[in-house]
């Protein structure tokens, strides 16, 4: 049976692969899961998939700088989308695990599952476009084997937290571990505590 950051695996495989039928940033995202926990994850690794590109795009040293401040603000955006959803998947966990009796002497985490499954989400970005690199006909042999060494890395290190995630999940649900979530206060894009913003009204 596959655990839990193995399915998040699968799903953000497929995510990345779907992303690159059209390669299009503004392409609409035709989520194959409808609900649940995996519709999340789904939605979550779309959103890193189209921001990958755009800060491809950005990093363009011909692009307009009009074009380049409208890139800007839709990456700001895609950020806020990004934590919110990082957010609703540990609101999933909580609800999961809210019946669980703490053990004494239970630890908490460095960071939340939500925030580990992020970087699952990033990981599974960084193997697509490296793999990409190392099947490159226009680049040299020395390129190539410096990509493939990476791209080792990156798959070790992908099993490496896929199985940190599932111990901690297991961790959590044993109460060994609990779970708190500290909702990100990100100031500058509230009109609120910007003083940019504010200063304006």
């Amino acid at each position: 049976m596959m655990t839990f950051a193995e399915k998040c695996n699968e799903i953000f495989d497929q995510t990345v692969k779907l992303y690159h039928v059209t390669d299009d940033v503004d392409a609409v995202f035709n989520n194959p899961y409808k609900d649940g926990i995996e519709n999340s994850l789904a939605r979550k690794n779309w959103i890193d998939a189209v921001q990958w590109h755009l800060e491809d795009i950005i990093r363009d040293e011909a692009i307009d700088p009009v074009e380049a401040l409208a890139l800007k603000r839709r990456i700001d955006r895609s950020n806020q989308d990004r934590t919110d959803l990082v957010e609703e998947i540990d609101t999933y966990f909580r609800q999961q695990y809210a019946g669980v009796s703490v053990q004494p002497g239970a630890t908490i985490n460095t960071e939340s599952p939500a925030w580990a499954i992020d970087r699952l989400s990033i990981l599974a970005l960084k193997i697509w476009h490296m793999r990409e690199q190392t099947e490159r006909s226009d680049a040299d042999a020395a390129h190539i084997a410096k990509c493939q060494a990476k791209l080792n890395v990156l798959l070790e290190q992908r099993v490496d937290l896929t199985t940190a995630i599932d111990q901690l999940l297991d961790d959590i649900a044993a109460g060994r571990k609990f779970m708190k979530v500290y909702r990100q206060m990100k100031m500058y894009n509230d009109p609120e505590t910007n003083p940019v913003l504010y200063g304006k009204k």
